[in-house]
């Protein structure tokens, strides 16, 4: 359809397609090698989990990372190696699955995202961070609806969407709308940019590399809710996540409050 290579990354990466695979190594190295407790359920479904990672100190804080795939790929899995940078920080970190499209909606997955919130919320004590990418960073976004939020958000004191998806109505003209099934008046609805513009501070981070759709969906949403977008220099819509594997980085300084 018309805007589908608009939104396709694969093909445009060098090397794209190996991506997947380094990712998957690099967390299960990362589980191998750092203690968490795995597949905290936050509902009843099997992919109503969430990963935690403590530092070894008392924890600052609480961030909350929510992965990316277009609602309807990849797992929390496949991720939880970008806990390092914020953990070494001093950050509790705890990484979320959901389900995916087309056997959920996406405003079914954003009721599953504020629950599993709400119960990282109830457990964990402190303040909150929330940084997501790419449909993660969409997730996050909505987060800051106080008609989505529970009582924890007056907790949020920072929020990176990485990438994100704030205006679903161009997925209307893409072949993935077989699987989300989004009409414009949902396409509008679960939208950030139509949101309440948040009190919490906010960072829309994004890759100078990236299509230029993404390019401007980061700042579509910098424009809606008045906050900075940081483009990274060279980084394209694969890499532009590394930031948070290194504790001393731009983007988990952004997260994690530098």
């Amino acid at each position: 359809m018309e805007l589908d290579d608009a939104y396709a990354n694969g093909p445009h990466i060098p090397g794209g397609d190996g991506f997947a695979a380094l990712w998957k190594s690099k967390a299960e190295a990362f589980r191998a090698a750092v203690p968490g407790v795995l597949n905290q359920p936050y509902g009843e479904r099997p992919r109503e989990v969430f990963d935690l990672f403590e530092p070894k100190h008392r924890a600052l804080g609480t961030v909350v990372f929510v992965h990316g795939g277009y609602w309807r790929s990849t797992d929390k899995d496949l991720w939880t190696h970008l806990a390092a940078g914020p953990l070494a920080r001093g950050w509790r970190v705890a990484v979320v699955d959901y389900d995916l499209c087309p056997y959920v909606t996406i405003p079914q997955i954003r009721q599953q995202i504020a629950a599993a919130v709400n119960a990282i919320a109830a457990r964990c004590s402190g303040p909150l961070r929330l940084a997501g990418h790419s449909a993660g960073g969409h997730l996050v976004a909505q987060m800051l609806d106080p008609q989505v939020a529970g009582d924890w958000l007056d907790r949020v004191t920072g929020v990176v969407p990485i990438s994100p998806l704030s205006d679903l109505e161009p997925f209307l003209r893409t072949s993935m709308n077989a699987d989300f099934g989004l009409d414009a008046a949902t396409a509008r609805a679960e939208s950030p940019i139509h949101q309440p513009v948040p009190t919490v501070p906010v960072t829309v981070w994004v890759g100078g590399a990236e299509r230029p759709a993404f390019l401007d969906q980061a700042r579509w949403l910098g424009q809606a809710w008045n906050c900075p977008v940081v483009i990274d220099a060279g980084r394209h819509h694969f890499d532009i996540i590394a930031g948070l594997e290194d504790a001393g980085s731009k983007l988990t300084d952004a997260v994690v409050g530098g």
